[in-house]
């Protein structure tokens, strides 16, 4: 029996959740912009409370990895390691594309027809994407990639693919109409799927470097300079 805590603040979507032994026992969601640094750690004390366990009695921490939001990776990440060092407990990182590939294939029946096509916007044309099977097996690594007419044309002449994640909404309107293009909606990183997969890492003691441990960014930061007016 082992409790895991688990934090996602890769999107404007923050959410924790708390399993036992891969079975979510509570979980609490927010959407608002900005809002992550400030609410992260009651929403944190929420769960534990709602669940009748004591933060003492967690396993391990495991946090959305990235990528996405530069701003809310280091929010969960900071929160995430500073439980850690408090708790003297290890810190689990789930990819943050593989969680929401996750969600999806765990809801599709026959999911060995498709590819798993998670896109979190980026700017402009821009997503970070991967393809994946239904196996969570990557096809296509992570990359931010410039969608076009041409993005997954040779993919999708040989299986159906599914698009989701709030960068498809992009795809739908730049990628060429195609039979094996399938869109679906409302598909967001939650800490209920890194929750499921931190389970299937805690259980290989996959554990993160505490001190040394960084988010996948997979971009750097992008910092303007005031004009001064």
């Amino acid at each position: 029996m082992a409790y895991l805590l688990s934090l996602e603040t890769s999107s404007s979507v923050c959410s924790v959740a708390l399993h036992k032994s891969g079975q979510l026992l509570s979980y609490a969601e927010l959407q608002m912009e900005k809002s992550h640094s400030s609410h992260i750690t009651v929403m944190v004390q929420q769960v534990v409370e709602n669940a009748g366990v004591e933060l003492k009695e967690v396993a391990a921490v495991a946090v959305s990895g990235g990528p996405g939001s530069y701003t809310g990776l280091r929010i969960g990440s900071g929160t995430a390691k500073g439980l850690c060092y408090a708790l003297d407990k290890p810190l689990i990182a789930v990819d943050t594309l593989t969680a929401m590939a996750q969600q999806v294939v765990s809801s599709t029946p026959g999911p060995e027809r498709f590819l798993f096509c998670p896109m979190l916007d980026a700017r402009r044309a821009e997503v970070y994407t991967c393809l994946l099977t239904h196996a969570l097996e990557k096809k296509l690594e992570v990359a931010p990639v410039i969608l076009s007419a041409e993005t997954f044309a040779a993919e999708m002449q040989d299986q159906p693919i599914a698009f989701f994640g709030n960068g498809s909404e992009k795809a739908k309107e730049l990628l060429a109409t195609h039979p094996n293009a399938f869109y679906l909606e409302n598909v967001k990183p939650t800490a209920r799927a890194i929750g499921e997969l931190a389970w299937q890492k805690y259980q290989k003691q996959e554990f993160e470097d505490v001190a040394y441990y960084e988010p996948f960014y997979l971009k750097e930061v992008y910092i303007t300079t005031p004009s001064g007016k």
